[in-house]
């Protein structure tokens, strides 16, 4: 059963990933060993992890009327993910990426948005939250997570709001309404003040954030509930081949394991799970695994 409906609001993408053996020490031409056209965007990938969980998920973002939205709506629809709330704009360009990748899996990436997409989100069906699992937001479009989040929280659906580096000031607009707040280490220490990760927790949850958590690669997952006691889920090793849109897998599948019921540890241990298993293929969902591969990895554990 694919148990409640969940909706990612935010962006959708496409991303040119390139794998090469190292990056070079100066510019110059190099080969690359492998190359795919891949669907990225935060919300789109996490969407596609949810997908992939076997969950009902729709997504609600907006592209361009260009072939980049045409290839960014047709790998969202044959993940699974509902895309009856994609709107292709007019005249605009969508989102796009060239992702460069080393054998160790690091990352140069050089994105693009254009910044005429419409802002207004009167047209997205706020009356189907309220039947919702969970609904997650990446941030980036201000005026479809604050419409969507000030639902959720009318009918006491959970939120999990994405924050990374392109929060930037709008995260305290929407921080008010987020229950679960899950930053990427660069955006934690930047935009949340404090000496140590423990404090910048406990201010979050102090702010009446129900759950405050930040991920930190190979070194886990941290995170604080208003009992104020420090929670980690370590990392889960894995042969990594690229490490793009392991952070909106995780987001994807918290979302989910939220959906389900589940308390927040398992919520973390699931995420880190799929995060890490994410990392074995070109690509943000290449490695995206299927609820029974989740099961089996960490059954062998």
């Amino acid at each position: 059963m694919p148990g409640k409906h969940i909706i990612a609001v935010g962006h959708a993408a496409l991303d040119y990933v390139y794998r090469i053996e190292a990056f070079p020490s100066s510019p110059t031409k190099i080969r690359a060993l492998a190359h795919v056209a891949s669907g990225g965007g935060m919300a789109a990938n996490a969407a596609a992890a949810i997908a992939r969980l076997g969950g009902n998920v729709s997504l609600w973002a907006r592209i361009g009327d260009d072939p980049s939205g045409a290839i960014i709506l047709q790998q969202l629809k044959t993940e699974g993910v509902g895309t009856a709330h994609v709107r292709s704009c007019v005249g605009v360009s969508s989102a796009t990426a060239a992702v460069i990748v080393d054998r160790k899996g690091e990352r140069l990436v050089v994105s693009e948005d254009d910044h005429d997409f419409p802002l207004a989100a009167d047209w997205l069906p706020i009356a189907e939250i309220k039947k919702a699992g969970a609904v997650s937001s990446d941030l980036t479009w201000l005026e479809g997570t604050i419409a969507a989040f000030g639902a959720a929280r009318a009918h006491s659906v959970p939120t999990v709001l994405d924050i990374d580096l392109n929060s930037g000031q709008l995260l305290s607009k929407v921080l008010g309404l987020a229950d679960y707040a899950i930053f990427s280490a660069p955006a934690f220490r930047q935009f949340v003040k404090g000496e140590s990760d423990e404090e910048r927790l406990s201010k979050l949850v102090q702010s009446g954030v129900r759950h405050a958590g930040v991920t930190l690669g190979a070194n886990g997952y941290l995170w604080m509930v208003h009992d104020g006691e420090l929670h980690r889920q370590a990392a889960f090793p894995v042969e990594v081949v690229d490490t793009t849109g392991a952070g909106d897998a995780f987001h994807g599948a918290f979302a989910w394991a939220l959906s389900q019921g589940l308390k927040d540890p398992e919520c973390a241990r699931i995420a880190s799970a799929v995060a890490a298993m994410s990392c074995r293929g070109l690509g943000a969902r290449a490695g995206l695994p299927a609820r029974n591969e989740v099961e089996q990895f960490l059954e062998a554990l």
